[in-house]
């Protein structure tokens, strides 16, 4: 068998080359894989795109089918923009390097068993077939079928996206919401860059500064830097052909650019999940006799970055009873969100914090439930491959909560209209305020 086994190896390794693999390729790759490694390994699709082709995610892990207590999710997501295509690639590569690398290579061995990773090679499948003449710089193949930008379609957190939400978008919303991600990636190209959230902001969030500080702003930098500092040259912040240049190869998104309705921020606000926007490549759609050299330089960054999901503290929040209390609110007291970070179904909380020390926070909307304030020394278990563990119970409570999740509309408004007034109190109030006035309702 272990004969066997080694072929099994070899010849998956053989079968994915360098090269662009269309969309009976890439799903034949993917089942290939599950079959080769049924219990490492589950295939399913989120829906399908406009023109009816199906939206793959390969999980991998020592629990693939399904989320363990303890167990913190994870996700990569490329080929949004269809003609951006070197994403969609490392993704397969990086499908082939972890499970051939399975119980040989310690850190992989250890990432899969403590973590549980969704690879989404495409999400705009569409897009990807109807770029037939590839180009460096702008293609209609960035677009849905409908002729959809993927990354302005997500609700927004600062003004209404009056936009029609695309299948492809949607199917990707439901998956945020069905799954306790923790943290996240989206891959991109046509530059070479980390970029962090937040992407849209107003004056509650500084962007008069031209910086959209996010309450977890010092864990973005960490994050990105993480990935630029991991990669072969991103550190390096040289830019693409003269244009601009980015120290230490990473950005603020909104100091880049002002973006509406992105992904990124749509995941930290509404999903609970930290994700950064993972430029690639200069060239869009390069030719695939460089995609070896793209593996070569992104291998490490992106084995480091995952690493990352182990950060901070964990834990659930317990009834008197030992049950989960869902829909607890559990924030570090200083940096609350605009939509309070909530327990899951388990009573499970993630909060993805650098070493240091905090205050936690947990409250809930139910009788006889009282606020636990708890001081917290959090060290880097990232080499570890589990964040530091926290359980709060609450003796007197005894039933489980039940709290609507936050309206999917621009909740920084009303706080950026305050701050450009001057009548706002500082940010930390302000984020208080809020917490307190969802908590209560």
């Amino acid at each position: 068998t272990d004969v066997a086994g080694a072929l099994c190896l070899v010849s998956l390794a053989a079968a994915l080359d360098f090269r662009y693999h269309h969309g009976a390729e890439l799903e034949a790759f993917l089942r290939r894989v599950h079959g080769a490694y049924p219990a490492l390994t589950h295939l399913h699709s989120l829906g399908r795109s406009v023109q009816g082709r199906d939206l793959w995610v390969l999980v991998l892990g020592k629990y693939p089918t399904h989320h363990k207590i303890g167990i913190p999710e994870f996700k990569y997501v490329a080929n949004m923009h269809g003609d951006e295509t070197v994403g969609r690639e490392m993704l397969l590569h990086l499908i082939d390097f972890l499970v051939t690398n399975y119980g040989s290579d310690p850190v992989v061995t250890r990432l899969l068993n403590n973590t549980r990773i969704h690879i989404m090679p495409s999400m705009n499948p569409d897009g990807f077939e109807a770029t037939k003449v590839p180009d460096c710089y702008y293609s209609l193949g960035r677009y849905n079928g409908n002729g959809e930008d993927l990354n302005r379609n997500f609700p927004d957190a600062f003004e209404l996206n009056n936009v029609t939400v695309q299948p492809e978008t949607r199917a990707v919303m439901e998956w945020i919401r069905r799954e306790t991600f923790v943290l996240s990636a989206n891959l991109h190209g046509g530059a070479l860059v980390a970029s962090y959230a937040f992407d849209n902001g107003n004056a509650a969030t500084g962007s008069s500064q031209g910086y959209s500080r996010a309450p977890d702003d010092d864990v973005f930098v960490h994050l990105a830097k993480t990935y630029s500092y991991n990669h072969a040259s991103m550190y390096k912040g040289a830019g693409c052909d003269n244009r601009q240049t980015f120290p230490g190869g990473i950005t603020n998104g909104f100091s880049w650019y002002q973006l509406e309705g992105g992904m990124q921020d749509y995941n930290y606000v509404w999903g609970q999940c930290l994700e950064i926007t993972l430029e690639l490549s200069c060239c869009k759609y390069p030719p695939e006799d460089q995609l070896e050299k793209f593996w070569r330089d992104n291998r490490a960054a992106l084995l480091e970055y995952m690493k990352q999901v182990h950060l901070g503290v964990k834990g659930q929040v317990l009834d008197g009873s030992g049950r989960p209390v869902a829909q607890a609110i559990v924030e570090a007291v200083g940096r609350s969100h605009v939509c309070p970070y909530r327990t899951n179904e388990h009573g499970e909380y993630f909060l993805l914090l650098l070493p240091g020390t905090y205050v936690i926070n947990v409250s809930a909307t139910v009788p006889g439930f009282q606020s636990q304030l708890k001081t917290v020394e959090i060290p880097d278990n990232t080499a570890n491959f589990s964040a530091l563990r926290y359980d709060f119970t609450f003796p007197a409570v005894s039933v489980r909560t039940g709290a609507a999740p936050c309206p999917t509309s621009p909740l920084y408004g009303e706080l950026g209209r305050s701050a450009a007034a001057g009548r706002a109190a500082p940010r930390g109030v302000l984020a208080a305020t809020v917490l307190l006035a969802l908590t209560v309702t």
